[in-house]
């Protein structure tokens, strides 16, 4: 079993792969890791596609879109359990310490996440939480008929190890297998007490303040911050629309849908158009809330405005993290719904 593991965790068999969908080195010395050579153009653009399917510019498109557009019901299932399965991969990464796969020989396509450790692979458990929770959350709602897994794009980008990927995939099966049973619990939340927001937004940024001190600056902090304050974002959300009665509440039961009806062009105009003015109004709100947090925290700490370093230190970059993305959940789940409602959107 030892000799599998090591196997698994070799950073050839990530360069073998690499190779067979072509993608190779660049012959030239000296010109660091960053320079490569494609052979392979198809490979090369859907393993790229693939692995910005777990990024935030994914993250902040597509959970929207199936609030606004598909289903709440889905969307608040996947929201909270997205948000477990990352927090417990990024704490997992810092505590374990697993080096990414080593250059050379694996060539590595992006710069920004490579000061972050590699075991899990939080792109697997995201792809895996995702996917399965729609899965099983659609069973007796919709028809599904089958799962296409992704292919691994991972190792395509040189980002990690076959045992990254697969020690991904195993721990977020075995947290969905543990929390399936109180998911129905997780529907109800938005009728819990007026001190549910107060622990929704305590609990996360205590657990953001004190993350998992590193070695050295890496952006999992930030992006742990970013998720957690999310997921509290959007809980609010809920509890403002249940509490406030704002919009009208996610439907838990409906009648199998046999045949999900053909996408025709009126319902694609509409969606597109709801898609449009929701993702303006979250990112308008990103921008102003972000600039107007990072102002009072530099005044706050007399902190020279626009400097790099002075974002990273913690007392700066959590809050400010914070405060962003819990806005853009709230704006995302109540603002933007009474928008759609105010302008004649169904």
């Amino acid at each position: 079993m030892a000799e599998l593991l090591r196997s698994l965790q070799d950073s050839q068999l990530v360069a073998r792969f690499q190779r067979r969908c072509g993608l190779f080195p660049a012959p030239e010395e000296g010109l660091g890791e960053s320079c490569y050579v494609v052979k392979n153009y198809f490979y090369y653009y859907l393993f790229r596609f693939s692995a910005a399917l777990g990024q935030e510019v994914f993250y902040i498109t597509f959970l929207p879109f199936t609030h606004w557009n598909i289903d709440p019901y889905l969307s608040r299932r996947l929201m909270i359990i997205w948000v477990l399965v990352m927090y417990i991969g990024q704490v997992a990464k810092d505590i374990l310490k697993w080096p990414r796969p080593s250059s050379p020989p694996v060539v590595k396509l992006e710069k920004r996440v490579i000061a972050e450790y590699g075991m899990p692979s939080t792109h697997a458990m995201a792809a895996t939480a995702i996917s399965f929770t729609l899965l099983i959350s659609t069973m007796d709602r919709y028809q599904v008929r089958r799962l296409t897994p992704l292919p691994p794009p991972r190792l395509y980008t040189g980002m990690h190890t076959v045992l990254d990927v697969l020690g991904g995939v195993l721990i977020t099966a075995v947290l969905i297998s543990l929390t399936y049973p109180a998911w129905t619990l997780i529907d109800r939340l938005d009728s819990a007490s007026p001190l549910f927001p107060v622990c929704v937004l305590v609990v996360p940024f205590f657990l953001c303040y004190n993350y998992p001190v590193s070695d050295y600056y890496s952006p999992t902090r930030a992006d742990t911050t970013t998720i957690l304050a999310a997921g509290a974002g959007v809980t609010i959300g809920f509890w403002i629309n249940h509490f406030f009665q704002l919009v009208s509440e996610p439907t838990e039961s409906l009648p199998v849908v046999q045949n999900i009806p053909p996408l025709t062009r009126d319902m694609l105009v509409l969606g597109l158009t709801k898609f449009t003015v929701g993702i303006v109004l979250i990112l308008l709100v990103r921008q102003l809330v972000q600039n107007l947090s990072l102002q009072v925290l530099y005044s706050w700490f007399k902190v020279v405005a626009r400097n790099k370093e002075a974002r990273r230190r913690l007392e700066i970059e959590v809050p400010y993290k914070f405060v962003t993305y819990t806005s853009v959940g709230i704006c995302a789940t109540t603002f933007v719904p009474m928008l759609h409602r105010f302008l004649g959107l169904p």
